[in-house]
């Protein structure tokens, strides 16, 4: 439902979640994330341009939340990246519904409805904090096994 650019900058939110305040290389979000470094680095402009993260040069730089992690919301990020699109009139153009949709673009607006306000509803703070039952978010490559 929701592309690999969403996910790719959801997963690069979290981490982000996880180091802050602390700045992250791309290198090494990249690798923990286990996104390609090239399309991270293209998610992280749009992130950046959206005010959810900040860059700094130099030695002991990287990128880092711009805000604290309970203030950021996962429909910030989605929109940040490809912005849910709701169905305001006919997808199809017939000029019979005009602003009226049909009962399954009715459905499928009402559908999206939901998950954006799931989506605003929880911050990035959330889903860091959220009971994991034994699978955190990114656990395999960001803390140890629990067999360790």
């Amino acid at each position: 439902m929701f592309s690999q650019t969403v996910e790719y900058a959801l997963r690069a939110m979290v981490h982000l979640s996880y180091v802050a305040p602390e700045y992250c290389s791309t290198e090494d979000m990249a690798e923990v994330t286990r996104v390609p470094r090239a399309y991270l680095a293209k998610v992280l402009q749009s992130l950046r341009r959206s005010g959810l993260v900040e860059s700094q040069r130099g030695l002991g730089g990287g990128i880092r939340l711009a805000r604290s992690a309970t203030d950021i919301t996962i429909l910030e990020v989605v929109n940040a990246v490809e912005p849910i699109r709701r169905i305001t009139t006919c997808p199809l153009g017939l000029k019979a519904h005009g602003a009226r949709l049909c009962p399954l673009h009715g459905k499928l607006d009402a559908a999206l409805a939901q998950i954006e306000n799931s989506f605003r509803e929880t911050s990035l703070a959330d889903i860091v904090a959220a009971p994991h039952h034994g699978s955190k978010p990114l656990c395999e490559v960001s803390e140890e096994s629990p067999s360790s």
